[in-house]
């Protein structure tokens, strides 16, 4: 999920922002012709009891005090010292680790000096697992919780303490999610997180295009296709390597919208089930 970036959460596609070009009467009118026949358009609301949430890290030496942290789907490392100060991060962002305890962290991340998330690690008593209490920060001041329950992965069976690569096994979030899906140009469509982070629009035409935003990871694109008429695919790559593909369907009867997620490196797949709303 590589949550630690944002809480975005999987769920803030990696779409790529377009900026509209036909804001006419015309284009209006063609949008609003669209809607009818196609299944996407709608507002769908996170239906939390039938999703799957599933997050893959590694924890591991990097000298004194000091760790490289590898999440799934992120294509990037980050390597700092554990002493609590901001150090740089992937994305523009910065990041600090403060050891509480033994085998009790807290992560913090900011952007542009202000807090967009918070995560408490804390190991069990026989260092089987690991929780994650993780707090997002959205721009408009609202904030979900997501409380995580990992494993140790068979890749690291021998390692002992915090180190190790983990795999969820539970997950509870605290809080809806919902989406709007508009008519974008052409074919394109627009996903909407009311309240959140600008429209993502994609356009149907297989090109890769890099990221919107201040500070794009270098190297990332994204491409999107139609896989049928209740189908579409979306494709993330760093550095021209994949490291994401999510599929989005809309059920025959147009009332569900299952969004699976596929990051590179990590064994299990994000699950996203949406019931619509309107």
């Amino acid at each position: 999920m590589h949550k630690l970036i944002s809480l975005a959460f999987v769920l803030l596609l990696p779409f790529t922002t377009l900026l509209a070009q036909n804001n006419n009467d015309e284009a209006k009118i063609k949008a609003t012709s669209r809607a009818a026949d196609e299944p996407f358009i709608g507002k769908w609301k996170l239906n939390l009891s039938k999703s799957k949430l599933a997050d893959q890290m590694t924890i591991a030496p990097a000298g004194a005090d000091k760790y490289t942290l590898t999440f799934a789907g992120g294509g990037e490392t980050e390597t700092l010292v554990a002493d609590g100060t901001d150090q740089s991060g992937i994305g523009g962002s910065t990041i600090s680790i403060t050891v509480e305890a033994p085998g009790n962290w807290k992560i913090v991340r900011k952007r542009g000096g202000s807090i967009v998330l918070t995560a408490s690690w804390k190991l069990s008593d026989d260092g089987k697992t690991l929780t994650d209490t993780f707090t997002s920060y959205q721009p408009d001041g609202s904030t979900s919780r997501i409380d995580l329950a990992y494993k140790r992965a068979e890749v690291s069976a021998g390692s002992s303490g915090i180190l190790g690569t983990w795999e969820t096994t539970e997950e509870k979030l605290d809080s809806a999610f919902e989406i709007e899906i508009r008519p974008y140009e052409g074919d394109g469509l627009s996903f909407i997180n009311p309240g959140r982070q600008p429209p993502k629009n994609v356009k149907f035409d297989g090109k890769d295009y890099p990221p919107a935003g201040a500070s794009p990871a270098a190297g990332s694109t994204t491409s999107t296709r139609r896989l049928g008429d209740h189908s579409i695919e979306l494709t993330k790559k760093l550095k021209g390597k994949i490291a994401e593909t999510r599929e989005i369907t809309v059920s025959p009867d147009l009332k569900t919208l299952t969004m699976t997620v596929h990051l590179m490196d990590q064994r299990l797949p994000n699950i996203f089930i949406f019931d619509r709303e309107a």
